[in-house]
């Protein structure tokens, strides 16, 4: 049995028993609906308006072989266990499983889907001369520039396929991802992976970054125009299978942690241009007080310094989804350099003479993760700006970097990105 013919026919079941046209037993009385489950299927993709959950997992594979064939195989199979997965339903078994084997590992057996969302994104590389499909190429979908700054490591870059993976259980996600994997032998290989956690405060205020400082704070609010137009992609002049879609922006961004927990508040606070505490913009009393570029204090300095972050990015619109890591010690192959701690002074009493070995080694920081309709007036405006001259430079490094057209969503019994005219 071919996947698209098990797709179709586990659909059909679904659909079968959602109405209660099993063994002749009349309907069992209907149920509210699950808070853990996150549809599926709509007009756009779950997993960017969706409120943010607290892991995640992304998922970047390049399609095994140049024929198009594999490429909508690819695309079929994952759709048909992103489906089953985010239900909470037995993913379904692989048209080539032997008998007497399964992809089944009860990992997680008993847990409910925890708002799980799969979202998926189609990279640049993927509309070169493999697939016959350069006509079809959204109009920003483009590698991105590397950046002044930048320190990119090219295993955690780029990918013809990636794969957004959000739950409020960290099992949940990691099933999701072991469940996802299983699909691809003979049709993609896996090119990088990375592990994001998140965690918002009890008044479902804006959530904090390692430096902890809130991120977050000048995003569109989902369900509103504004969020559409920074969103989503029109018809202008994109093609029509990618109407109603949007680009991400995925940045691996190592925080220094060790040196930035040295600097003082106050300069923690310039540097982002906000207060550390409540959010505030510098001169402002709360969090959503507008932004005031032209405030200068009584010496005649500005209050938000011409090179912090906020100051460099304000008015360019996106909707940021990102997610922390730490991933510890440093490793050789994690991208960045490791460097000795900033100088600095200590309190009365302490040793003088103490190292912080290891401490410039720390792998911690940001998945930047940002959703837009225009890339170009977007995203590669703002980090121009920002390299050019943000304060805060001096405490991060940019060591990943990938651009993806996200299509629009999908239709029950079709895969993702059927629009495209893969038969």
């Amino acid at each position: 049995m071919s996947r698209r013919t098990l797709f179709g026919s586990a659909l059909t079941a679904a659909g079968a028993a959602s109405a209660g046209i099993v063994a002749g037993r009349v309907s069992a009385p209907e149920r509210s609906p699950d808070l853990s489950v996150e549809p599926f299927h709509g007009p756009h993709q779950a997993g960017i308006e969706t409120v943010v959950q607290s892991h995640a997992l992304f998922l970047a594979c390049d399609v095994a072989r140049p024929d198009r064939g594999v490429l909508r195989e690819l695309l079929a199979a994952c759709t048909e266990t992103a489906v089953a997965l985010t239900a909470g339903e037995r993913v379904p078994d692989t048209a080539d499983t032997d008998p007497g084997f399964s992809n089944h590992t009860d990992f997680a057996s008993g847990l409910d889907p925890a708002r799980l969302t799969v979202t998926f994104g189609l990279g640049p590389s993927l509309f070169d001369d493999r697939f016959g499909l350069a006509d079809r190429r959204p109009e920003h979908l483009r590698q991105l520039p590397e950046f002044p700054g930048d320190a990119l490591n090219p295993a955690w870059c780029g990918g013809d396929v990636l794969v957004q993976i959000c739950a409020d259980d960290a099992q949940v996600v990691s099933h999701a991802f072991r469940s996802l994997r299983a699909r691809l032998p003979g049709l993609g290989r896996m090119r990088w992976t990375q592990h994001g956690f998140l965690s918002r405060p009890k008044d479902g205020g804006t959530p904090r970054n390692m430096f902890g400082h809130k991120d977050g704070t000048a995003n569109p609010r989902p369900g509103t125009p504004e969020f559409a137009r920074t969103v989503r992609v029109d018809g202008s002049a994109e093609p029509a299978w990618f109407h109603g879609g949007s680009y991400l922006v995925f940045r691996k961004i190592r925080m220094k942690t060790a040196d930035w927990d040295m600097l003082p508040l106050a300069e923690q606070d310039r540097i982002v241009g906000r207060r550390r505490g409540d959010g505030a913009p510098l001169g402002g009393t709360g969090e959503f007080d507008p932004v005031d570029l032209d405030a200068r204090s009584a010496d005649g300095e500005l209050i938000i310094p011409a090179d912090s972050h906020i100051r460099l990015v304000h008015d360019i619109p996106m909707f940021r989804r990102g997610y922390n890591y730490d991933y510890g010690t440093l490793v050789a192959n994690a991208g960045g350099e490791p460097e000795p701690v900033a100088p600095h002074s200590h309190p009365a009493g302490t040793d003088p003479n103490h190292t912080h070995g290891g401490h410039g080694s720390l792998d911690a920081g940001l998945l930047f993760v940002a959703y837009m309709n225009n890339p170009p007036a977007q995203f590669i405006r703002a980090q121009r700006a920002l390299a050019a001259s943000d304060r805060m430079n001096a405490v991060i490094q940019h060591t990943g970097s990938a651009l993806f057209a996200v299509p629009p969503g999908v239709a029950p019994g079709a895969p993702i990105a059927a629009g495209l005219g893969l038969d």
